[in-house]
């Protein structure tokens, strides 16, 4: 029977790192200071944790404007089984073990080892590593730095912490653009990319405009962006193909509506784990009311703070996404009638998916917008409008002011009065329009006026004249059908017809305000509205 020596492991490349290891506390100590080192090429921390970036295979080369269209490289968490995996890749790991040679004696020998799960775990289980470079987020698209640089080198930036991982390939665009890019940038954008949009109003093209623009951005401005709600009075008017642009560019999902708050926050949680710019709750059934708590404080969060899905801890994700949501006669409620800019399109006409395209100034945009090289030409008209503005000092629109969004639309004012694009947020008053939360208080508030005038009443009194009256075999709603209602239509009881009236006072509707004070007998609260004309 013949014997046969085992065969010494094939050396490693003469640039692989060689790392020997030993006994259990000796490979973690070796392991943990040499990742920390930077061991592992494309390997960052991200909140105390180790990330690897790398390439998605099997994605969609060309989706719709309405589908998915994820970055196409991810931030991927190192597990002790990507580790191992990544440490087999690109480090040759061994130990020295004693085997018998020809002669009868021993020698020792090197053996390329992968550590154990758990010595892999115990390695990855620290949240310190001071010498590897912090990954603060992965973008799609170039961006402005907050010194008005632009970031257009794929891969990590240090002076951001920003790692580019480009949707599409973009030439490098000058810092300092010619007025003739400029006046071609220009042309392009209004007059054949914008074109043949059905806008209501020159404020909806123009506000359109800046959300296309807010990503590259947001980093320069420091600033909180509001939610957009692009809606329109007729199907098939161009709705998917406008939130189809920025998320063409910076990675877009789109997601399902949620009713139920608990679902929707749990919904906003998953999708800031992912890598993508733009998220679309797409296509909301016809008149739908967007008045979320969830939703208004998510747009006015510069991070967002909830359980982790699956695990009893809480994470913290830096809010750096832009939110939209599209569908027919869209409606605002609560809080989101402030917080939300409209994009509105109007076609005025029965059939607007059976326009003439052949007049248009870009046939079939639907499909033109899914092609990369089409999404480059966009991207690339797009910065170098932001260039030739930062060139010019960035001059912002000072007297402009939208709540805890006044940077935002002070810098993305002026960025559109830099180039002559009149008409942004002068819709302002058409989302108030369409308040339905406003609308519907007011109404309660005249009516109650008129009925009762400046009289102080209990809730229960308030409550006890939201009665029909019954005239003859005929009841007769004094009200007109305008008492305020509970969310499921009905009518409240009077405990809590007097928390609703509680959680108003104060705040005007209209000419009109809710007032409170204590009855005669001091023992519960009276309210009136008080009316002032303007």
């Amino acid at each position: 029977m013949t014997s046969t020596t085992p065969p010494t492991p094939a050396a490693p490349g003469q640039d692989t790192p060689r790392v020997q290891v030993g006994s259990g506390p000796e490979t973690i100590r070796v392991l943990k200071r040499r990742l920390a080192e930077g061991l592992l090429p494309d390997t960052y921390v991200s909140g105390g944790a180790l990330v690897h970036m790398e390439t998605i295979s099997g994605g969609q080369a060309s989706p719709a404007a309405d589908e998915d269209s994820p970055l196409p490289t991810t931030a991927s968490p190192i597990t002790p089984a990507t580790l191992a995996g990544l440490l087999a890749e690109h480090v040759y790991v061994y130990r020295m073990r004693s085997r018998k040679d020809a002669s009868g004696g021993s020698e020792l020998v090197e053996e390329e080892v992968t550590p154990p799960r758990e010595i892999l775990s115990s390695v990855l289980a620290g949240k310190t590593w001071p010498h590897l470079p912090p990954l603060r987020g992965v973008i799609g698209a170039p961006i402005l730095r907050r010194d008005g640089t632009l970031l257009q080198k794929p891969g990590y930036d240090p002076a951001t912490g920003l790692y580019l991982a480009s949707k599409v390939a973009l030439p490098p665009v000058p810092d300092w653009p010619t007025p003739q890019q400029v006046q071609q940038a220009r042309d392009f954008l209004l007059n054949r990319f914008l074109r043949d949009f059905p806008w209501a109003s020159t404020a909806d093209r123009a506000n359109y405009l800046a959300l296309l623009a807010t990503p590259i951005l947001r980093h320069f401005t420091r600033s909180l962006t509001p939610f957009a709600m692009i809606d329109a009075t007729m199907p098939a008017s161009g709705k998917s193909i406008l939130t189809g642009g920025p998320g063409m560019l910076y990675g877009q999902r789109i997601m399902p509506w949620a009713d139920a708050e608990e679902e929707l926050r749990k919904s906003i949680t998953a999708v800031l784990a992912e890598q993508v710019g733009v998220v679309i709750w797409d296509n909301l059934p016809e008149g739908t009311v967007i008045d979320s708590a969830t939703l208004a404080l998510l747009v006015t969060a510069g991070v967002w703070s909830d359980r982790q899905l699956g695990a009893s801890r809480n994470i913290a994700t830096v809010n750096d996404r832009l939110w939209m949501a599209t569908g027919n006669n869209l409606q605002v409620g609560g809080d989101m009638a402030s917080r939300t800019v409209r994009v509105h399109l109007d076609p005025n006409m029965p059939r607007p998916d059976q326009r003439d395209q052949s007049t248009f100034g870009i046939p079939h945009l639907d499909q033109w917008i899914t092609a990369p090289g089409n999404q480059m030409t966009v991207l690339w008209h797009l910065l170098i409008l932001v260039l030739d503005w930062t060139g010019q000092g960035a001059p912002r629109s000072a007297g402009m002011a939208m709540r805890q969004f006044t940077p935002w639309t002070q810098a993305l004012g002026g960025f559109l009065a830099h180039h002559g694009i009149e008409g942004f947020l002068t819709n302002a008053a058409d989302v108030r329009d369409i308040d339905e939360d406003e609308s519907r208080w007011g109404a309660f508030l005249s009516c109650w006026h008129r009925l009762h005038g400046q009289q102080p009443m209990a809730a229960a009194e308030l409550r006890h004249s939201g009665e029909p009256d019954r005239v003859g075999f005929e009841e007769v709603d004094r009200w007109d059908g305008m008492f305020i209602t509970t969310p499921s239509g009905r009518l409240p009881n009077a405990m809590s017809l007097g928390r609703l009236l509680t959680g108003q006072i104060g705040r005007w509707r209209g000419e009109y305000v809710i007032r409170s004070g204590k009855h005669e007998r001091g023992n519960r609260n009276v309210f009136w509205v008080e009316r002032h004309s303007a």
